[in-house]
């Protein structure tokens, strides 16, 4: 049972690695229009999107950490 438990645990880290992978691919993309709009004269909107990367670093963080506890399990 615990090696069935072990199995599931793992499963479960891979696929929420995969979406933390997808996570950072989006704050990648929101970091290259950020920096257009800047470029390009929508200081409010790069504000807003550099909020909205915030927000993806800080809960990239929580879900590093959720799945290095699903691996130790």
């Amino acid at each position: 049972m615990a090696s069935s438990n072990s199995e599931s645990n793992v499963a479960a880290a891979d696929a929420i690695t995969l979406l933390l992978h997808n996570q950072h691919a989006i704050c990648a993309a929101i970091e290259e229009i950020t920096t257009w709009l800047s470029g390009n004269g929508a200081g409010n909107a790069a504000v807003n999107a550099e909020a909205a990367m915030e927000t993806l670093d800080k809960n990239a963080q929580g879900i590093t950490e959720a799945i290095y506890r699903l691996r130790q399990s």
